[in-house]
């Protein structure tokens, strides 16, 4: 079963344009294990990891960030205590300290709660190869944007205190970074765009 999702993070679709994605293992974590789960988000680049925070919180577990100022990239933690009901921030230099207490000392923990049941239908989804439009629109609402990956539908999630989008081949991303990933090919387009006017400008002038 360890294999089998290990697997499973490591190879499938990329969430925000990751893969293994934070997000996955998180989600994975939190619907299999509950409150018994602390979610770590060190230092990094852009948001992978909020969501995944989100999710282990819904499920009763604990959110851990390290404290931006002490991070060498701190856009990771910055977006985690941005978005979601962090429990502890702290310097990296006192982390180890913390992780002790809190799995020696279960009173440090949230109680058990139910598993929601979006959270278990998307991962149920995140462990096969494809879904199905039907099984995301159970938890999600189709919107009027396609996802950068394959160009598919997305769904915008209904729950959660995080904005989130997926598609039915699970490609899955949070509000910023869909349009964060968006920029690249928007200033690609918009440079193919230069040239070709550029090209028929040379081309009108020659022909004159």
């Amino acid at each position: 079963m360890q294999l089998l999702v290990g697997a499973v993070v490591a190879n499938g679709p990329r969430e925000n344009s990751f893969r293994s994605a934070a997000d996955a293992l998180f989600r994975s974590a939190a619907v299999t294990y509950g409150s018994h789960v602390i979610g770590v988000v060190l230092t990094g680049m852009l948001h992978d990891g909020t969501a995944g925070l989100d999710f282990i919180k819904r499920c009763g577990g604990t959110a851990v960030v390290q404290n931006p100022a002490d991070a060498e990239f701190s856009s990771m933690p910055e977006s985690a205590l941005r978005n979601v009901d962090i429990d502890y921030s702290v310097p990296l230099a006192e982390m180890r300290a913390l992780l002790v207490q809190l799995t020696r000392h279960s009173s440090a923990r949230h109680p058990q709660l139910a598993i929601p049941n979006d959270l278990q239908a998307e991962a149920a989804i995140a462990e096969r190869v494809v879904g199905t439009a039907e099984e995301i629109e159970r938890i999600g609402q189709q919107v009027t944007l396609t996802c950068l990956d394959c160009g598919g539908s997305l769904w915008e999630m209904k729950s959660g205190n995080v904005l989130r989008y997926r598609c039915h081949t699970r490609h899955a991303f949070s509000a910023e970074a869909l349009l964060e990933a968006g920029q690249a090919p928007l200033e690609e387009t918009l440079w193919v765009a230069i040239r070709m006017m550029e090209e028929r400008k040379n081309l009108l002038t020659s022909m004159a």
